[in-house]
């Protein structure tokens, strides 16, 4: 099976990324895939495990923000009996767990800085240390690492080892948003509409061609996850009948609805777009005092979006 053929679409954005995709897969070197919430980092992540020699080993994941400071240390290395107060029996962590294999680190943004160091050992030297150990073993492990900001923001606050991010940066992957890459929704929609209607054994809506056209005017702040899931909503909703745009959530319809800056002129002399979509961001968060949800609303973006892009730019919370 041609797992890159799960990744549905065929933008040119895409297909460049695939490229690239499948000659890294080939290969055991580290893997950097980088791209918003929801553009598919993990189903990528597991294509380029799939097609890799270690294919047939062992291929887990780690979610880096889901779990607290005092606990990732020891899912990730592993602990000795009574290292620390609950630790009743030794337990071997997900490195060694993934010995031969792939071990996926999504969200690397938001690991700790107390445990980055003991992942880059491990990078340069395939040597880990279990929590209260003082015997290192060796594993041999490919990691593929994700994230959702821009590292070199928070490289920038001291919030990200600088030697760890080129460590982790060898290949890097970006994955493009949705609005990128509209061309592709009507494969994505067709796509998710044959998987509900499977799953649901339901008969498929049919979208119209006025709310195709609303679909594609969208910005997507929530990218693929947030395409699948209204595909979900609507199947099951609306199964067997014809979508249209009064049938969309209200979010499509006050976005189309937005007028849209049509009359800026760009200076002779250019701009810094960067500090320009930064300002902005400042501008409604000062508006909104500091609500995040409302900031977005004025921004025509998702919530996470919104905080993603205040991470990449610095901005911080009011």
């Amino acid at each position: 099976m041609d797992y890159f053929n799960t990744i549905v679409g065929q933008s040119p954005a895409l297909d460049s990324l695939i490229r690239s995709a499948r000659l890294v897969a080939s290969t055991d070197v580290t893997v950097l895939l980088k791209g918003e919430t929801g553009t598919g980092k993990e189903v990528l992540a597991t294509a380029i495990q799939k097609h890799s020699p270690r294919a047939d080993k062992a291929f887990i994941t780690l979610n880096c923000a889901a779990l607290p400071e005092s606990l990732i240390e020891s899912e990730l290395f592993g602990h000795k009996k009574g290292s620390f107060t609950g630790a009743t029996c030794s337990t071997q962590g997900l490195l060694p767990a993934a010995n031969g294999g792939t071990l996926f680190l999504d969200e690397i943004n938001s690991l700790p800085l107390s445990i980055q160091a003991k992942l880059l050992r491990f990078l340069e030297s395939g040597e880990c240390l279990a929590v209260g150990d003082v015997n290192p073993y060796k594993v041999d492990v490919r990691v593929i690492a994700a994230t959702n900001t821009d590292i070199n923001q928070q490289i920038d606050a001291g919030e990200f080892r600088r030697d760890l991010y080129y460590r982790l940066n060898v290949i890097p992957l970006e994955l493009p948003p949705l609005s990128q890459r509209t061309e592709d929704i009507e494969h994505l929609i067709k796509h998710f509409l044959e998987l509900f209607t499977n799953t649901y054994a339901i008969a498929p809506p049919k979208f119209s061609k006025a709310s195709l056209k609303m679909l594609k005017a969208y910005s997507w702040p929530g990218n693929i996850r947030e395409l699948r899931n209204l595909c979900e909503r609507l199947s099951i909703l609306l199964a067997g009948r014809t979508i249209e745009p009064e049938n969309l959530p209200q979010e499509f319809v006050r976005a189309i609805n937005t007028p849209k800056v049509t009359d800026f002129t760009l200076p002779e002399t250019g701009l810094q777009l960067d500090a320009l979509e930064a300002n902005l961001i400042h501008q409604a968060l000062n508006r909104t005092q500091g609500n995040r949800s409302k900031s977005a609303k004025l921004l025509g973006l998702s919530r996470d979006t919104l905080i993603y892009r205040m991470q990449k730019h610095g901005v911080a919370s009011h």
